[in-house]
């Protein structure tokens, strides 16, 4: 297996092998004032450019993907047919903007892999003019998506977390790996919120409320850009409401919907994480591409945000205007439309921004000063990162380990807080430590079962099936008999995943009834573009769970003995069918390397479950797509007989002990002004005899509007930890900007009139009400609008 890897290795570094050549005349840059890290960084890149050919300033505007195929499945969408072949050695000697997942194309050990890239660098700088380095980019959703690094859980764990500072501590180490293995941006986070569930991605999103999303995908931000990391955020604007939930598929979401759900957390993740880049998105919203939208891309973005980082494609993005969305008639006229609009980067390869857009530029088709505008950006960027200072060297770290026992112990940590309790009615868990258990379920005994599409085992290994994985995965199997080691633990698949066969199913059902207790672990394989049930390109018909595992499940409770059912999924599913028939239920998004035991650990009562849903549960696999994010005429009612209202709401999660929220300040009806603030207090007390996470949640109910709002929305939230009987006193300081909504001009305003303010454990369990009424004239915000609502935690005293 070892073999395979350092092969695999070598073929990368052959790719850039340094060979005999003369070196370009450099002596014009002696004393160039762009070489000067002492001059400010817009001099000097202003220097620089105005050396520069045309061929130089175009080639700082693509990347080359060294080693990816060009036949048969790849990891993005029609890599097959839009890569483009290429001469390195002579493509080079212009300059290169980006070089291409560098370690997420094959498995490269990350020593071998850092000396590849820093090799390859240095053939960069001295093949060119200039000298100039190139962005060195790659995935890292869920951890950096390279062979041998920490696979975290996927970012809806991270929502079900309801954990900002964790997360950010995640994103941090994250880019610390990435800096060591000579790395400089990271495609990450999604900030995409949850339409419709059926959506393959919905995996890589933090959930299907725009405040959360922005929240915890600030938090990443701010880890990765701490380390020194490009966070590029994506995906810009709308790709989450693709109809019907096809991937790619044309988005029809209102101008309201778009600019109050779907803008937000971009917003959040800019103003207040400081993201440098953006990716466009793939798909059209009213029939105009994100990837050729100005409005979007330039006056949004730019003008009325003041982003000045670079937008990149997503991968052959800026291509698919010509052959997927079929608003240019060439390379060069998509090429046209994405500079024109505001994109700088074309990712992952050239296709459309090398031969054709110098081509267009001169013959007068192109202005060149759009070439200079986007070259200028990616300038800017590199002179921040040190590249173009005379000191710089892409010398890799001295050790490169990417699966420390630092990320595994936060690993744990996240996927423990991920674990989300949906139902424990007759109080089955935590599991008697010496008890009788069946493990079944096609989940219990796959590593892969923890991991997401973007993972490096699930999303580059797959073409590679004699490599091992890489890292220690424990399975939910393994680690439940490593947690309760006196207990008695027999296992049996029942089915596969996919496949609707049921002849497994004798074998389960016998192990179940000689046990005194079954834990059921059903779910996703993640995957791309149809070979998983959940990821990129893996979208679903309906909310079932997949194959012939509910009808697993059906045959395990007709046993009569109580089935623990502990999902590891990628998104919600259905669970009406078995609801009041099941001893427990345990949600798990994809969590991590560490999941099994995280898993485990909640079962044992080890762990006392603080998961929060960043979605909804649905109760029937129908009736979809639907969020809480609902008008009145999106809830339950008398004009259908279909009801969407969930099994288990937004905010739901249940624990092994119990609070209380007491003294609470905010009962009587106040006046504020349109501009004003209003703080409200409860004190949470741990009643329990375990330590414990209780997540408060503020959520904001607009009674009339000019415009139909959501029922509630989330607008604040706390998560508390408590020893048995330790209480805290919970301050929310809200601010009218946080009422503000667009209105039917376009402007966003906040209105006078009633408001109220729930707290909450969820967007249905209200334990206080705050009755506000807002006084004085509609009032216009602007960009210096506040954007989260800050809590303090205090003693109770």
């Amino acid at each position: 297996m070892r073999e395979a890897v350092v092969s695999t290795a070598h073929a990368l570094v052959s790719t850039v092998r340094e060979r005999a050549v003369r070196p370009p005349d450099r002596s014009f840059m002696t004393t160039a004032p762009w070489r000067d890290p002492a001059l400010p960084a817009a001099a000097r890149v202003d220097d620089l450019l105005s050396r520069m050919t045309l061929e130089e300033k175009t080639a700082q505007l693509y990347g080359v993907w060294v080693g990816a195929s060009t036949d048969g499945d790849g990891v993005a969408p029609h890599q097959h047919d839009m890569a483009v072949e290429h001469d390195w050695e002579e493509l080079i000697t212009r300059g290169l903007g980006q070089l291409t997942r560098s370690f997420g194309t094959a498995p490269v050990d990350p020593a071998l892999g850092a000396q590849a890239l820093a090799r390859a660098q240095r053939r960069i700088t001295e093949a060119g003019r200039f000298g100039i380095p190139a962005i060195a980019h790659e995935e890292c959703l869920a951890g950096f998506t390279a062979w041998q690094a920490t696979a975290y859980p996927v970012p809806l764990a991270w929502g079900a977390t309801w954990d900002p500072p964790l997360v950010e501590e995640m994103a941090r180490r994250i880019g610390d790996d990435l800096r060591a293995a000579g790395v400089h941006q990271g495609l990450a986070p999604v900030l995409d919120v949850v339409r419709d569930p059926r959506w393959g991605r919905v995996e890589e999103t933090i959930g299907e409320d725009p405040y959360l999303v922005g929240t915890v995908g600030t938090a990443y931000v701010r880890g990765l850009e701490s380390a020194g990391v490009v966070a590029t955020l994506k995906h810009f604007a709308g790709y989450a409401s693709s109809a019907g939930a096809r991937n790619l598929a044309p988005v029809r979401a209102g101008t309201r919907e778009f600019a109050d759900i779907t803008l937000p957390p971009f917003e959040m993740a800019l103003r207040e994480g400081g993201a440098r880049s953006v990716m466009a998105a793939y798909t059209e919203t009213d029939g105009v591409p994100a990837s050729a939208d100005p409005e979007l891309l330039t006056r949004l973005l730019r003008e009325e945000w003041g982003f000045t980082g670079t937008v990149v494609s997503d991968y052959f993005g800026i291509g698919f205007l010509h052959t997927l969305h079929r608003v240019a008639g060439t390379p060069a006229e998509a090429a046209h439309a994405a500079l024109e609009a505001g994109i700088d980067v074309e990712l992952p390869s050239l296709k459309c921004y090398g031969d054709p857009l110098v081509d267009a530029v001169r013959s007068g088709e192109i202005p060149e000063d759009l070439v200079d505008r986007a070259a200028r950006r990616i300038l800017l960027q590199k002179c921040e990162l040190g590249l173009l200072d005379p000191d710089w060297t892409p010398e890799p770290a001295a050790s490169v380990d990417l699966d420390s026992t630092g990320n595994r112990i936060l690993a744990r940590r996240l996927a423990e807080e991920s674990v989300v309790l949906l139902d424990n009615p007759d109080g089955l868990l935590p599991l008697a430590p010496d008890t009788r258990i069946a493990v079944v379920g096609p989940r219990a005994a796959d590593a892969l079962a923890m991991l997401g599409c973007y993972s490096f085992p699930s999303h580059v290994l797959t073409h590679h099936p004699d490599v091992p994985t890489g890292i220690e995965i424990p399975t939910v199997l393994d680690a439940l008999r490593t947690e309760l080691p006196d207990a008695k633990v027999t296992f049996a698949p029942g089915c596969d995943v996919t496949d609707p066969d049921t002849a497994g199913f004798e074998e389960a059902i016998a192990r179940t009834a000689d046990a005194d207790v079954c834990v059921a672990v059903l779910g996703d394989r993640a995957g791309l573009f149809g070979r998983g049930t959940s990821g990129e390109g893996c979208d679903a018909t309906d909310l079932a769970l997949p194959g012939a595992q509910g009808e697993l499940l059906d045959a395990l409770v007709a046993t009569g003995v109580p089935v623990v059912l502990v999902l590891l999924t990628g998104r919600p599913y259905a669970l009406g069918r078995w609801d009041g028939r099941l001893g427990a239920v345990v949600q798990a998004f994809f969590p991590g390397e560490e999941g099994g035991p995280a898993v485990a650990g909640v079962l044992s009562g080890r762990v006392n479950p603080s998961g929060r849903l960043p979605v909804s549960v649905p109760r029937v696999p129908g009736g979809q797509p639907w969020t809480y994010l609902q008008p009145p005429l999106g809830l339950a009612g008398e004009v259908s007989n279909l009801d969407p209202t969930p099994l288990y709401p937004f905010g739901h999660g249940r624990s092994y002990t119990t609070f209380a929220w007491e003294d609470f300040t905010g009962g009587e009806r106040t006046e504020i002004g349109t501009d004003g603030s209003y703080d409200l207090s409860v004190t949470v007390r741990n009643t329990g005899d375990r330590e414990g996470a209780e997540i408060v949640q503020l959520y904001l109910h607009d009674p009339v509007a000019s415009v139909t709002r959501p029922d509630v929305r989330l607008i604040g939230y706390q998560r508390m930890e408590l020893a048995p009987g330790a209480a805290s006193r919970l301050t929310f300081r809200f601010h009218t900007d946080l009422s503000a909504f667009t209105d039917r001009s376009g402007r966003r305003v906040v209105e006078p009139g009633a408001l109220e303010l729930r707290l909450a454990a969820s967007s249905t369990d209200v334990r206080h009400t705050a009755h506000l009424t807002l006084t004085g004239p509609v009032r216009v915000t602007g960009g210096d609008r506040r954007l989260r609502c800050e809590a303090e935690v205090s003693g109770a005293g």
